[in-house]
């Protein structure tokens, strides 16, 4: 005999890994993620838009609604992820700060949106002090951006200690969402457990439907919404709530139109009397009855506890792959041991000019950061400490994977930070990083990686001004494509930058060279300083480098386009990767009569073009450069994709 569940609380859990560059403050392309420029983007568009504004059809397949499931179901979405949609993804950001809105007058004051520690750490492995900071900065932020205190707050990875449950209990945070693997004797009808942490608090755990929710994530389920509700209304006798937790990534993203089946689903249960609310309403009624143990440490993704973080304990993304995860014990090691020298130089640097530095670190997500720039550059220091401990750098299957790289970002950051101590701190990291060997023998060990992947070889202020040398010289709005991390100021003589985040302030000159029209170099130095580093459009950074290529390419099409070829570009009626391969064709074929400089030029700018586009040469063009022998012109053969001396 079954009976219906009287309460359901579903929970999306919405996080993407940070990806912004430690020195830029920006997003960078992200091949792995195309067509999309970046996985966020890729992801918003499949995912976070899309339940914000889900689609109800109507019998006849037409929409008959638009709603934001947000509004209906539990949910966090990290820190990190929200400042990205803040700046990039308006109207998805909007959405959730409207959900929980909404959701706070449907449920007396209790919001649908649960707070998180700022960076996806794996609490367990964390110190209390960093326990403590990440949780503050988490409620601070989400007091932030929701104008109200979290109640509740999810854990990476639902990754559980006694001693995180103390720290969160501490925080005035009165619920967290658990896998039932890690509640002993929890209770049978679905309500939370009251656990009681060590330091003499309590804090009530709900624990998750764990095979509902697998068939959510990993089944059938977001594909069939009837089987959804059916699933949900056939519990055991008794069972008062059901509780569902998911990747929120898997409503569109991991199951496309998963969205959708969530919406219909949101519809259909209060027609069957039942109610869909979140954990907060939920315990306003309820309160815990009972007291449950901890299994610890515990995570949901890990059958090993908490191994997948610190050591090769089998689990990973594609186990049919004969590959090892021997490098995640070095790679823990090594961060956790530069982390300790860290916070060492923060407490020496500190506690002069910050007073109690701990204090100030926990304070930094909520007010404004102190003066002087040493203070600054000692909290960013700090910052980048932390969220080198995103755990994405380990639970993915290699070093060498996007992940892990910008893990090894943040270490690199705050080793520059760090000042004069931070030639030893790469050192000593480098020594720990050369044990940890990728499974792709090209990419060799994480000391390799980090030298070749990870830390820049020109340091961010040069190619910040560089590209802002490059841009001024083609268009007057040169401001308007700096990176977020800086602030240029052209005082007609020289730059001067200034890094937003620690104030501190740099002096440049820089001088453009135009070899043609696509070419050109950057000499850029330190004011009164000997010496220049001299830098290509490629090492410029992303956002100035599009920039560039966009008043290049305007440059090239008003130079080399006849006028019906700029009339078809201006209309739209063709495409520009078109009409320029066309152009490059005909170039090409008349260097059969006429090889004279000009007629070379026409064609490397062309082709320059193409590749300001990040198109291919047609390979019509390559096969017409070869008949006439053009191919054998050094800068034609070049730029067509030739091997030299052909």
């Amino acid at each position: 005999m079954t009976a219906p569940a009287r309460s359901v609380i579903i929970h999306g859990h919405f996080y993407q890994p940070p990806r912004e560059d430690p020195w830029l403050d920006e997003v960078e392309a992200e091949a792995s993620a195309a067509p999309f420029h970046d996985w966020n983007e890729r992801i918003d568009r499949e995912c976070y838009r899309a339940v914000v504004a889900a689609r109800v059809y109507a019998p006849d397949g037409r929409i008959a609604r638009i709603v934001n499931t947000l509004g209906s179901i539990s949910f966090d979405v990290g820190a990190t992820l929200l400042e990205w949609m803040e700046r990039h993804a308006p109207r998805s950001y909007a959405g959730v700060l409207e959900a929980d809105r909404v959701s706070r007058t449907l449920h007396g004051g209790h919001g649908n949106a649960m707070a998180a520690p700022y960076h996806h750490v794996i609490l367990p492995l964390a110190s209390r002090r960093d326990k403590v900071t990440e949780v503050r900065w988490g409620i601070a932020d989400f007091r932030r951006r929701f104008g109200r205190e979290p109640l509740g707050m999810w854990l990476p990875e639902t990754a559980v200690d006694p001693e995180t449950l103390d720290v969160l209990a501490a925080e005035g945070i009165q619920f967290t969402i658990l896998a039932p693997h890690q509640i002993a004797d929890a209770p049978p009808d679905g309500l939370p457990g009251r656990y009681r942490t060590p330091g003499g608090r309590t804090i009530a755990l709900f624990a998750y439907d764990g095979t509902m929710s697998h068939d959510v994530a990993f089944g059938s389920l977001t594909r069939s919404a009837q089987l959804w509700a059916d699933r949900l209304l056939s519990v055991p006798e008794g069972r008062r709530l059901v509780t569902v937790a998911t990747d929120g990534e898997t409503y569109g993203h991991h199951h496309k139109f998963g969205e959708v089946a969530l919406a219909w689903l949101l519809e259909e249960l209060p027609r069957r009397q039942v109610t869909v609310e979140n954990c907060a309403a939920f315990l306003a009624r309820h309160g815990p009855a009972r007291d449950v143990k901890l299994v610890a440490p515990t995570s949901w993704s890990c059958p090993h506890g908490v191994e997948r973080w610190r050591s090769d304990c089998g689990c990973r993304i594609a186990p049919e792959r004969a590959t090892n995860q021997r490098w995640r014990t070095p790679l823990r090691q090594g961060l956790d041991w530069l982390a300790q020298e860290l916070h060492a130089l923060y407490e020496r640097e500190g506690t002069a000019l910050l007073g109690d530095p701990w204090a100030a670190r926990n304070g930094y997500a909520s007010v404004a950061p102190p003066k002087g720039v040493r203070a600054c550059e000692l909290l960013e220091l700090e910052r980048n400490a932390l969220r080198m401990f995103t755990s994405c750098g380990w639970f993915f299957d290699d070093i060498a994977g996007i992940e892990a790289l910008q893990v090894l970002r943040y270490a690199a950051r705050a080793i520059e930070l760090a000042g004069p101590e931070g030639k030893r701190l790469e050192a000593g990291l480098l020594e720990k990083l050369a044990e940890a060997t990728s499974n792709d023998s090209a990419a060799g060990t994480g000391r390799t990686l980090y030298l070749n992947a990870v830390k820049p070889s020109t340091a961010a202020p040069e190619r910040v001004a560089a590209g802002y040398a490059a841009l001024r010289s083609l268009r007057s709005d040169a401001a308007a494509a700096t990176p977020a991390a800086y602030a240029v100021r052209d005082d007609g003589g020289g730059l001067r930058l200034t890094h937003l985040r620690t104030e501190r302030e740099y002096s440049f000159r820089a001088s453009v060279e135009r070899q043609d029209l696509a070419r050109m170099t950057v000499r850029v130095s330190v004011a009164d300083a000997p010496g220049e580093t001299r830098l290509a459009l490629a090492d410029l950074p992303e956002r100035q480098r599009v920039a560039i290529a966009g008043a290049l390419t305007r440059e090239i099409v008003a130079r080399r386009f006849a006028a019906a070829e700029r009339t078809e570009l201006a209309s739209g009626a063709a495409p520009l990767a078109r009409v320029a391969g066309q152009a490059l064709l005909q170039a090409v074929t008349a260097l059969e009569h006429d090889q004279s400089p000009e007629a070379v030029r026409a064609v490397c700018d062309l082709a320059d073009l193409l590749h300001l586009q990040s198109l291919q040469i047609p390979f019509d063009v390559q096969s017409e450069a070869y008949r006439v022998r053009a191919h054998t012109l050094a800068p034609v053969a070049k730029r067509l994709g030739f091997a030299e001396g052909v």
